[in-house]
């Protein structure tokens, strides 16, 4: 990479980061690139971005984010996974570790805060947003169907006394 195509990187990267609420760290060493390639998929199909990075790269685009706390973790072959939806790259990153022994998440950050990885299995257990939102859409249209039944009901009676009685 020539020193522009570096400056680029690390300003495209540091924009990203800064924008997200969550950051994973994992190591990746091992992983075929069909296996890569899957844990992308995942990851763009979850909102979520997944990149193997260059470590002191990665370093320079972190050291002015809310994320600075994190260099400590780069060390060895790593890759990050982040979004501004502070569960998705939790989720997917903590999914895939279960099927491959070869991806181990070392750490992460959420909202500016260093943590560990049981607190990352505990964002991979909250819903996500998109679920979160589905939620809030039942209990918002919920009571409204409840006041249309009850308001119908008395109507529906009606006819069904008028039916029996001309049944008769």
């Amino acid at each position: 990479m020539k020193r522009s195509e570096k400056k680029e990187f690390i300003q495209k990267l540091k924009e990203e980061i800064s924008t997200s609420s969550s950051v994973i760290v994992a190591h990746y060493s091992g992983l075929t690139v069909s296996e890569s390639e899957e844990l992308r998929s995942d990851m763009r199909n979850n909102g979520a971005k997944f990149k193997v990075t260059k470590n002191r790269l990665t370093k320079l685009a972190l050291a002015q984010t809310q994320f600075k706390d994190l260099a400590d973790l780069f060390t060895g072959p790593t890759a990050i996974a982040y979004s501004d939806d502070p569960v998705a790259p939790a989720k997917v990153a903590v999914s895939f570790e279960k099927k491959l022994e070869k991806f181990k998440i070392i750490g992460g950050g959420y909202d500016g805060e260093k943590i560990d990885y049981n607190k990352i299995n505990f964002l991979a257990t909250l819903p996500s947003m998109d679920e979160l939102r589905g939620k809030i859409v039942g209990l918002i249209s919920a009571p409204a169907q409840k006041i249309a039944s009850i308001v119908k009901e008395p109507a529906g009676q009606m006819a069904r006394l008028v039916s029996a009685k001309s049944e008769r």
